[in-house]
């Protein structure tokens, strides 16, 4: 029966951020550990100091280093780097340390899942100034794991049940926006993302593509003929390979209510498009994951969040949700 639940690493994220307190928070609930062996990366010293304030008891947790022998591990289970956190790291300040470490327990953590030691990956928040102040130039995560995964194609997806988005594009100036896109990018988003949903759902899924400009170009008046050129050229090859898609549709009356209902994902051409009507939808429940990988891989979907760390109160359920559907992802993939 042990062998049958999933093995869940969870990265910490940058340790002076929320993610030491939202990682002591999954620990301390019963039912992660039902629904599959929860790993953290990160460092105990720091997680317990939390777990402490908390009042949590962690103390049936076990520990190991990072050269354990994952296959026997059957139980929830920090991973420890001793970082001596605490004294090296001031909590909720950039540092080149947070950054180094955040890095090191995704680094750490991939290389596991490579080996198939872990069924999935769920990251912590990290905090891009403290990444590169560590010598780490990469604009986020996904750059992170597409690099050590040798993924040729991958795309960022944010999954809810109320409003689901993948996007062609996301961490790049709007000015370089149009040139990142082709007609073959957005092709790639849009099997990408019906792959990944009918894991998930079980079921064909009903795709909406956004046009670029207002009024979806109306007719070449706005932009220049994006949507006919780029956009329209990969909702055709998709609908002719047998996908459900339809688009594309003005930006700003593809999000509401009657729409979402009847969609299970927007095909957004840049990152606001998709990112704004999520987070002031579902700020909470999103989950952030990257599809084309070799290996699941979801997130939280919030930053590190400095301004309130250290006063016991992190909402978890954002990690909460990621762990969930990584349960769900890793699940279907065994099978």
């Amino acid at each position: 029966e042990m062998q049958d639940k999933p093995k869940i690493a969870i990265t910490m994220g940058d340790p002076a951020g929320i993610g030491p307190e939202i990682c002591a928070r999954l620990l301390n609930d019963p039912h992660v550990g039902t629904a599959c062996v929860p790993i953290v990366f990160g460092d105990s010293e720091i997680i317990r100091y939390y777990a402490n304030r908390l009042k949590f008891d962690l103390s049936s947790v076990e520990q190991v280093d990072s050269n354990a022998n994952f296959k026997l591990i059957h139980k929830p289970t920090i991973v420890n780097f001793g970082l001596k956190a605490l004294t090296a790291i001031d909590l909720g300040q950039v540092s080149a340390a947070a950054g180094a470490a955040a890095f090191q327990f995704i680094e750490s953590a991939i290389q596991t899942h490579l080996r198939q030691d872990i069924d999935a990956i769920v990251t912590g928040p990290i905090n891009k100034l403290s990444l590169h102040a560590a010598g780490h130039i990469y604009p986020g995560h996904t750059e992170i794991f597409a690099e050590k995964t040798n993924a040729a194609d991958y795309c960022m997806m944010q999954y809810s049940d109320e409003i689901t988005c993948s996007f062609a594009t996301t961490h790049i100036g709007y000015a370089d926006v149009i040139d990142a896109l082709s007609a073959e990018r957005i092709s790639k988003v849009i099997s990408l993302t019906h792959h990944a949903l009918q894991l998930i759902n079980g079921d064909t899924p009903k795709l909406v593509v956004c046009g670029l400009n207002p009024h979806a170009g109306e007719n070449g008046l706005f932009g220049n003929r994006e949507e006919e050129r780029i956009i329209v050229p990969a909702i055709e090859q998709a609908v002719s390979s047998g996908i459900e898609i339809s688009g594309p549709f003005p930006p700003d009356t593809c999000f509401i209510p009657s729409r979402r209902r009847s969609t299970d994902a927007f095909i957004c051409m840049y990152h606001d498009q998709g990112h704004i009507p999520l987070k002031a939808l579902v700020f909470e429940k999103a989950v952030n994951t990257t599809l084309g990988l070799p290996i699941v891989r979801t997130s939280v979907d919030h930053g590190t969040a400095f301004d309130i760390v250290g006063k016991n109160c992190a909402d978890w359920s954002s990690l909460r949700e990621a762990v969930r559907l990584a349960i769900k992802l890793a699940s279907r993939q065994l099978n």
